[in-house]
């Protein structure tokens, strides 16, 4: 075995069974009912928070985790503070910091950064959002919630609202909820910010239905669960882009009227304008109490690792090809040019173990 999988990393949370998650599910209800039980389970040990990126509530619900399982922490909030300034690279960051740390925590916004920093940590990693890609510990919260909240997590429909091309919430939870039975996806958004068609074909594949609508009146009739995302400025090419998308879609009481009475309202915040501030007083407006349920799931993910329960997850499933650059330009392997070049496949079709990219050959 490679030295980097004796860790349980989380990158991605497909990379774990179903039954691994609804574990986690499970001992963040009892760390939610009994939080004193586990106030000094991580006496002693001392978690890195690396972020590359601007955060509240992912920095500081991590942060308040470890505070209350009796941990420390290090680390910081802004690379310009850090070494990264003078021109650090992310091995080299990682690696020192993960000799400090009994744990580290990474946001960043370069697609697959989290894992090429797994493969040389010295310590257990957490993905806390790789650029557009992926956000496990936010689908960890939004399954949480689903699952207080509705009481399961089957035969339910999802309407996702905003911009669903760049939002890594949005197609982290998706994936998630293709293991849950009966799954349903309606997709509120412009076309030019439409689900990424691997998303769709494989949705496809599994058989899962799904629509595209452009009207969130249309939709909002028909779900269980309204997944409203912002659009994202920092996702954009120019600001005249982001302009155009800007205020395409927003909920307020005028169109709760026609949801269902158990409808309930998520969003991973922050929100700009896409949900008006008179939703708030609505009892199906759940983000505020997702935001909470965030730290019980956390302090879970973070007690079960540092108890290295379960198997670790095989970081790297393909092989070098060297002669092969991934297609996609936010890829990491294009600003850390030292990091392997690790695809899978063997067609004509590769796909970038950082960033699951596909690239013609």
């Amino acid at each position: 075995m490679p030295d980097y999988e004796k860790y349980i990393n989380l990158i991605d949370l497909n990379d774990y069974p179903v039954s691994w998650w609804n574990e986690l599910l499970s001992l963040a209800h009892e760390i939610k009912q009994s939080p004193e039980d586990y106030a000094k389970s991580c006496d002693g040990r001392i978690m890195g928070t690396l972020f590359y990126e601007p955060s509240t509530r992912t920095q500081m619900s991590f942060q308040t985790a470890m505070l209350r399982l009796g941990g420390t922490i290090i680390g910081f909030d802004n690379p310009a503070t850090s070494s990264v300034a003078k021109g650090e690279n992310l091995k080299d960051t990682t690696k020192i910091v993960s000799g400090y740390a009994d744990i580290m925590v990474m946001r960043h916004p370069v697609e697959g950064s989290v894992k090429a920093a797994a493969l040389t940590a010295d310590c257990p990693i957490i993905n806390a959002g790789d650029g557009g890609h992926l956000h496990p510990t936010q689908t960890l919260t939004d399954l949480f919630t689903l699952k207080e909240e509705k009481g399961t997590l089957e035969n339910l429909t999802i309407g996702f609202c905003g911009d669903l091309k760049n939002g890594r919430t949005v197609h982290s939870l998706i994936k998630a909820m293709t293991c849950y039975k009966g799954s349903r996806f309606i997709l509120v958004s412009t076309p030019e910010l439409a689900l990424p068609t691997y998303i769709k074909d494989m949705l496809s594949a599994g058989g899962f239905y799904y629509k595209e609508v452009t009207s969130l009146d249309e939709a909002i009739v028909d779900i269980d669960v309204l997944y409203m995302t912002r659009i994202q400025q920092e996702r954009f090419a120019s600001e005249r882009e982001y302009l155009e998308q800007k205020g395409a879609y927003i909920l307020d009481k005028n169109k709760l009227k026609r949801a269902k009475s158990d409808l309930i309202i998520l969003h991973p915040l922050p929100r700009v304008d896409e949900i008006a501030i008179e939703v708030d007083e609505d009892p199906r407006a759940m983000y505020f109490e997702q935001a909470r349920y965030g730290m019980y799931i956390r302090m879970a993910l973070i007690y079960k690792i540092l108890r290295n329960s379960g198997k670790p997850a095989p970081l790297i499933k393909g092989r070098v090809h060297k002669d092969v650059e991934c297609s996609n330009p936010r890829c990491i392997t294009h600003k850390e040019r030292y990091l392997p070049h690790y695809f899978e496949g063997s067609s004509d079709i590769l796909t970038c173990e950082y960033c699951d990219n596909r690239t013609l050959v």
